[in-house]
């Protein structure tokens, strides 16, 4: 089952408002030229308008197509809106605060669109075929499909030239990403967690490079591969599982190693306040994280700060070595089926992973020292929020167990996973359930 967003398919439930009983949209108020997203919750009896707006609450009118309404936030400020609406879409001003001088008043415009309501309680597949791809993480992208918690999506990826499992471009190079996905129901301070149910080659060949990066070479090393950075081509052989250099001669003339499928984009959008992302980045959002525990049966846990969450996914990889090394994975495309479900009301500081046996935490900046103080940092949350750990247990903890990996050296920023074994973790307490258990 496919639910498209786009902007021209928005008439999926043109119910009038007064006829629903609870009903949300998605608000995009611009203030100074800056998207500001809004969940708009609105109760409707008869003529009077109850709700809340990004958790505050809200009292109003509804006359005809006429909605108006006050939201009061917590620190006593009131907003005013004023909007009309047309079937799924609304449209009006609001006169609010000014941001700088609070006894000051300014009037902002703002659109919105109501979320469809969720057709079956029982989740669905959702089969969706990408048309076109983004070039950036960003939160004023229009959702190409809305899912709902328990959701999962089937789709393809292209590889980070923009190339399909046909051979043929379909984007710009640069880690073109699917998405976004709207996720009804996610909002800033939720978790989403993206379990990876399978990841599958889709074509016979991926591209890489020879030579090494920047961050890794020494004077001397840095002279002696000053001829390198070639194109290296690698067959894919699906029904072995294996990967080989094409036509490689020499030493490597026979060899090859095992794939292990994985995506290097995986992402919501920024918060507000940010501008889009290029999708070769990588911060608290996720992004073009290049991490090879991402991989099909582990569960991605990333920080909402959106409505909706905004899931980006794409650059796909047959096979990753610690850090991408050689600047380039062995690029492909890939299938890929993924699961969404939701963490209400708990936030982390960082992307997390979780495999069968081992948790994960990454931290990605533009120097390893700052990486690894990230990484440790979310470790330290996890063992804290999800086992009841006190900060002196957390540290003594990772003290005995603590694995650190590089993770990305290949782009702008770098990248350190903290890993610890559930083998370690088997006498602690579980703390009720929240993300990452």
């Amino acid at each position: 089952m496919r639910t498209s967003l786009k902007w021209s398919s928005l008439l999926l439930s043109a119910l009038p408002l007064t006829a629903l009983a609870s009903d949300q949209w998605i608000m995009a108020t611009d203030l100074w030229g800056n998207t500001n997203q809004q969940t708009l919750n609105l109760d409707v009896q008869d003529q009077r308008v109850s709700g809340t707006l990004d958790g505050d609450p809200i009292a109003g009118s509804l006359n005809g197509t006429q909605l108006k309404f006050t939201a009061t936030g917590t620190d006593g400020q009131v907003y005013h809106y004023d909007g009309r609406i047309d079937g799924t879409r609304m449209q009006g001003s609001s006169d609010q605060p000014d941001t700088n001088n609070r006894s000051a008043r300014a009037a902002h415009t703002f659109s919105a669109w109501r979320v469809p309501e969720r057709p079956d309680n029982a989740p669905q597949l959702h089969a969706f075929t990408p048309s076109d791809y983004s070039n950036t993480f960003s939160a004023d992208r229009a959702p190409v499909l809305v899912i709902w918690p328990g959701d999962s999506v089937q789709t393809k990826t292209l590889d980070s030239g923009g190339v399909d499992e046909n051979g043929v471009t379909r984007a710009l190079f640069g880690n073109p990403q699917v998405g976004p996905f709207f996720v009804a129901g996610a909002e800033p301070g939720d978790t989403l967690a993206i379990t990876l149910t399978s990841l599958q080659l889709n074509r016979d060949y991926a591209d890489s490079l020879d030579g090494i990066v920047g961050r890794l070479k020494t004077p001397r090393v840095a002279t002696e591969t000053s001829a390198l950075g070639k194109p290296v081509r690698w067959e894919l052989d699906r029904v072995r599982g294996v990967a080989r250099p094409q036509g490689a001669g020499g030493a490597l003339k026979n060899f090859e190693v095992p794939v292990k499928p994985m995506l290097g984009g995986l992402a919501v959008a920024p918060g507000f306040g940010y501008p889009p992302f290029s999708t070769g980045d990588a911060s608290d959002f996720g992004g073009n994280m290049d991490f090879n525990a991402v991989v099909q049966g582990n569960t991605v846990y990333l920080q909402v700060q959106q409505p909706g969450a905004l899931l980006y996914l794409g650059d796909g990889h047959a096979l990753e070595g610690d850090g991408e090394t050689t600047q380039w994975a062995l690029e492909t495309s890939l299938d890929v089926v993924l699961k969404v479900e939701l963490v209400k009301r708990q936030s982390i500081a960082t992307p997390r992973v979780e495999s069968s046996t081992q948790i994960m935490t990454l931290g990605q900046a533009g120097s390893s020292d700052d990486a690894l103080r990230i990484a440790t940092s979310g470790m330290l949350q996890w063992l804290r929020q999800s086992y009841g750990l006190d900060m002196s247990e957390a540290t003594q903890v990772m003290g005995v167990a603590v694995q650190y990996n590089v993770v990305n050296l290949a782009g702008r920023s770098v990248g350190v996973s903290a890993k610890i074994d559930k083998s370690v973790l088997k006498g602690l307490p579980i703390v009720a359930k929240k993300a990452g258990n």
